[in-house]
This record gives structure tokens, sequence and C-alpha cells, in this order.
């Protein structure tokens, strides 16, 4: 039956194959199948806190945080003008809120308040993570 093309072919991939078989017959020789063996898991609380050290490096991170009480421009000469005590007017009105930036990206508005004589902003509005999103660019 040499002249049957479908023994050639057997032949063929018996003899690609070789390494199959051998790999095969040793491990049924061992004993069959067996399951695989996986190490064991390590406590959950471990990889919790390795996750938790992460964000933790990223809390540390410094952001530069900027009030802006207004804004206003003017030409050189008047600006060579100003002395102590002379006022620059803004281009907002007392009361207006005052807008919060991170990184010099806006976060959101606030109040001007004071506490135990000194300035801070309570923040009333933080601007949606749409905006926050169109601002980065």
């Amino acid at each position: 039956m040499a002249d049957d093309p479908f023994d050639a072919a057997d032949t063929k991939a018996e003899g690609a194959g070789d390494d199959w078989a051998a790999a095969l017959s040793e491990h049924e020789g061992s004993g069959g199948a067996q399951a695989p063996a996986f190490a064991e898991l390590g406590n959950t609380t471990t990889t919790a806190s390795a996750g938790n050290q992460n964000l933790d490096f990223l809390l540390d991170i410094p952001l530069d945080v900027t009030v802006e009480l207004g804004r206003t421009s003017m030409i050189i000469n008047k600006m060579l003008q100003l002395t102590q005590g002379s006022v620059v007017e803004l281009d907002k009105a007392a009361g207006e809120p005052v807008e919060i930036f991170v990184n010099d990206k806006l976060l959101g508005k606030g109040e001007v308040i004071v506490v135990n004589e000194r300035f801070g902003v309570r923040i009333t509005e933080i601007i949606s993570q749409a905006d926050r999103i169109k601002n980065i660019g």
C-alpha cells in the first residue's frame, strides 16, 4: 500500500511529530494526566498594600494651587507709574467668585473668606470632569 497517498501523508506527519509523540509517551509514563501545579497565592492584603503603596506614592506629588482674584491689562507706562499705595483695578467685582487653578488648569470657583486673619477660599463649585478634560489640551 505504498501507493496509497494517505499512508505517505501519515508517515510524513509521524516524522514531523516524533518530538510530540516522545513527549506524550514520557508524560503518560509518568503517571498519566496530572493537574498543573500552581504556586499558592499570597495573602491578598499584601497585594492590596502594594497597591496602596503605589497610590500613596501618587498622593505625595506636589501640586501648585492658584486662586485668581481677577485680571487686568495695562501699558508699560502705567505699570511704571505704580507706587506703594496705588490701586490696580481688576476685571471682577467684589463678592464675585474667584477661580481656582491646579497646575494652571481650572478646577473650580470659590469665595474668599478670612479665617484667623488669614485669607482662604471656600470652594463653591468644581467644574465637571468633561470640562476638566477639555482644559487639559
